[in-house]
C-alpha cells in the first residue's frame, strides 16, 4: 500500500465540497491505490462547522478503503499543515448588486491568507488547485504571498468550461463527448474566456468540417458555453456543483498523470499566446511528471481567435489593475 496523499480542501461543506470529497476518498481523483488524508477547512461559524461535521461523520460512514483520515478545520495553518494537495474551493460568491471589483477584492483577502498559510504550512511538493471565484486572479493572489513553493505550483480551473464546450459540441454533432479532442479554453474563467473550436476536432476531424454551421460555433457556441454558470443558476437557483467538483477531478488527475493528452488549466502567463506577462490564464498543457505541467506552444491562433483572446486578456489585466495592491 502506498502512503497516504494529505489533501486539503476548503469551503469543505459547501455544496462543491460536498460534491467532492467523496469522490476523493473513493479514489477517483488520485487513484485506485491511492490512499489519502483528508483536511477540511471551513469558516470558523458555527453554521459552517457543524454541517462540515455532518460532511465528515458520512465520510466515516462509507468506510471508504482509501480513507486513511479526516481532520476539521477552522484554522488554514492547521488545514494545510503538511498537504500534498491544496484545493480551494471556497470562496466569497458574489451577492445582489455587487460589482466584479468588490468580489475581487472580497475574495483577494481571503486568498492573501491561505497563499501565506499554504507556503508556510504545506508539503515541499505541494500543489494548489484554485476553484473560488474569480478564480484566476484568486489564484494571482495567492502565488504573490508564497515565498517557498514558486508560482507553477498554483493552478485555477478552466476544465468545467473545456468540459461544457466539449460537450456542447458533441450534442451539435450528434456524437459521443469521448469523440471530441483538443477542445482547449483561453483567458479567463468567465463569460469572456474563449473555447478555440478551431484546433479542435471531433472523430479525428477539424471541429469546423463537421459542423459546418460556423456562425454557430463563432456566436451561439461560445455564447452558450461562456454564460453557462449563469443558466444553472437560473434552472436551479444554486451555482454549479457537481460538475465543478467533477471539473476539479479531472483537472488535478490530468495534472498528476503523465501523458500526451493536451488539457485547459489557467497559469501564470510568460507571454504565450498574446497574454500578458504575469497574469494567471488558460492555456494549453500537458503534464510532464506527476504534477508538473508545461505549456505547449505553437498551437496555430487565426485572426478570430487572437481577438477573443485579446479580450478575456484584457478583462485579466483589468482585474490585476484593481488587486494590485494585494500582490505584495
Amino acid at each position: 500500500m502506498k502512503s497516504p496523499v494529505t489533501v486539503a480542501v476548503t469551503g469543505a461543506a459547501g455544496q462543491i465540497g460536498y460534491s467532492l470529497l467523496f469522490r476523493i476518498a473513493a479514489g477517483e481523483m488520485l487513484g485506485k491505490d491511492q490512499p489519502v488524508k483528508l483536511k477540511l477547512l471551513e469558516i470558523p461559524v458555527e453554521g459552517p462547522q457543524k454541517a462540515m461535521r455532518g460532511v465528515a461523520m458520512e465520510l466515516d460512514d462509507c468506510a471508504f478503503p482509501l480513507l486513511s483520515s479526516i481532520s476539521m478545520h477552522d484554522d488554514p495553518n492547521e488545514a494545510f499543515g503538511d498537504a500534498n494537495w491544496c484545493l480551494l474551493v471556497g470562496s466569497k460568491p458574489r451577492g445582489p448588486g455587487m460589482e466584479r471589483a468588490d468580489l475581487l477584492k472580497d475574495n483577494g483577502k481571503i486568498f492573501i491568507g491561505q497563499g501565506k498559510a499554504i507556503d508556510e504550512n504545506a508539503a515541499d511538493d505541494c500543489r494548489v488547485a484554485v476553484v473560488g471565484n474569480p478564480c484566476n486572479t484568486n489564484t494571482m493572489i495567492a502565488a504573490a504571498h508564497a515565498k517557498r513553493l514558486g508560482p507553477e505550483r498554483f493552478t485555477a480551473m478552466t476544465r468545467l468550461d473545456q468540459n461544457r464546450a466539449s460537450t456542447q459540441l458533441a450534442q451539435k454533432a450528434g456524437v459521443p463527448v469521448t469523440d471530441v479532442n483538443d477542445l482547449i479554453i483561453y483567458g479567463n474563467h468567465s463569460p469572456t474566456m474563449y473555447a478555440n473550436f478551431k484546433n479542435a476536432t471531433i472523430g479525428g476531424k477539424p471541429v469546423t468540417d463537421v459542423i459546418t454551421d460556423h456562425a454557430w460555433l463563432e456566436g451561439e457556441f461560445l455564447t452558450k458555453v461562456g454564460k453557462r454558470g449563469a443558466a444553472i443558476i437560473e434552472a436551479r437557483g444554486l451555482s454549479s456543483a457537481a460538475s465543478a467538483a467533477n471539473a476539479l477531478i479531472d483537472h488535478v488527475r490530468a495534472l498528476s498523470t503523465v501523458s500526451d493528452e493536451v488539457h485547459s488549466i489557467a497559469v501564470k502567463s510568460d507571454g504565450s499566446y498574446g497574454f500578458a506577462e504575469g497574469i494567471w490564464a488558460s492555456m494549453p498543457v500537458k503534464t510532464v511528471a506527476p504534477g508538473t505541467y508545461e505549456v505547449v506552444q505553437g498551437l496555430p491562433i487565426d485572426e478570430f481567435s487572437a481577438s477573443k483572446i485579446a479580450v478575456t486578456n484584457d478583462e485579466l489585466v483589468g482585474e490585476r489593475e484593481t488587486v494590485k495592491e494585494m500582490l505584495g
